[in-house]
């Protein structure tokens, strides 16, 4: 079919590179078993290829073939920088300093995406009782730095990923306690009206969003400044702090049902990132999936739909890996994202 690849050229070289952190992995073949190498710090790098050069090409073995990169940003046609790092992906550079056949971009999302269906038991933390069908369509959320999701459609017998803007959808407030605090959130651009949207809340900075504004509703005095800060009185079983907590689970909730309902995920609702893991008991205490599952008239299709966190190390890892060994799995235009 035109803009989809059969097959790639091995080895392959995978990269889920993020504002903060790179990973690696290499693939001989599409049936061998990937080998994983220790992480770097973009900071310590000028360039990607300065990277690959000097911490991770020399531990290879068999020079890669194709670089096959997940990267927290827009894909661009020609280059891409990265949102929250100064590196910039140039992959036609990188073809011809490495002698490469072949480059090939996604957006961190949808590699996520990708790994949903190569995920075990072992890789899911389950979130209620539901069972997804294997075959069915999908979500990822990741509540982080910000809040990015992402969508996995089962058409025709193959998989869709579907990449997106999920995290800036809105949110509004539905209890009593939502309209007392709405008017004290700060916004992301710093003023305290407009809309709210899910990343205004559902990360890292939109806890102490929350916090703050539940502090500035009751009149208390704001000392957590941030969200480890927040965090961690919350387990002291500081109220304001608390609260923030299960009110961000609910927010959660409420977001990843919304982006259930758009995709019909019958085959399940998946958390990732490094904030879902930490705060799992949260999670699992009644009031995600209470917000989840609160959709009438549809409350009882979602009830029926799986939620869970990840719990994979590496998932868009494994996720740029299942599509290298089975492209034909997944329906992908390679149109603007393969070069080589």
């Amino acid at each position: 079919m035109p803009g989809t690849v059969d097959a790639f050229h091995f080895p392959v070289l995978f990269a889920d590179i993020g504002g903060t952190n790179a990973r690696f992995a290499v693939l001989e073949h599409p049936g061998a078993q990937p080998y994983y190498f220790e992480h770097i710090k973009t900071k310590d790098y000028e360039t990607v290829a300065d990277a690959l050069a000097t911490a991770i090409l020399p531990q290879a073995g068999t020079p890669p073939r194709t670089l096959m990169f997940a990267v927290a940003a827009p894909i661009g046609k020609d280059r891409t920088p990265l949102t929250n790092s100064h590196w910039v992906v140039e992959p036609m550079a990188l073809i011809e300093r490495f002698g490469l056949a072949q480059v090939m971009l996604f957006n961190d999302f949808e590699a996520l995406a990708l790994a949903l269906p190569t995920l075990t038991l072992d890789d899911i933390d389950p979130i209620g009782t539901a069972a997804a069908p294997a075959l069915d369509n999908k979500v990822v959320v990741g509540p982080g730095t910000g809040l990015g999701a992402g969508g996995l459609v089962r058409a025709g017998g193959s998989w869709v990923p579907v990449a997106g803007e999920g995290g800036h959808i809105d949110l509004a407030p539905v209890s009593d306690r939502d309209f007392a605090i709405w008017p004290q959130i700060e916004r992301l651009d710093g003023s305290f009206e407009g809309r709210v949207s899910a990343e205004t809340l559902v990360c890292g900075s939109g806890l102490v969003r929350l916090y703050q504004a539940i502090c500035r509703t009751d009149g208390l005095p704001m000392p957590h400044p941030d969200p480890a800060g927040v965090t961690a009185a919350a387990e002291a079983n500081d109220p304001a702090a608390r609260e923030a907590m299960e009110l961000f689970a609910v927010h959660l909730g409420r977001t990843a049902g919304n982006l259930a309902l758009v995709f019909l995920a019958h085959g399940g609702v998946y958390l990732a990132g490094g904030i879902a893991p930490r705060i799992a008991p949260i999670l699992k205490s009644g009031g995600f999936r209470a917000a989840f599952e609160d959709k009438v008239p549809h409350s009882a299709m979602l009830s029926t739909m799986p939620t869970g966190i990840i719990t994979h190390s590496r998932p868009a890892l494994a996720g740029l890996i299942g599509y290298a060994r089975s492209p034909g799995n997944f329906l992908l235009d390679v149109h603007d994202r393969l070069w080589g």
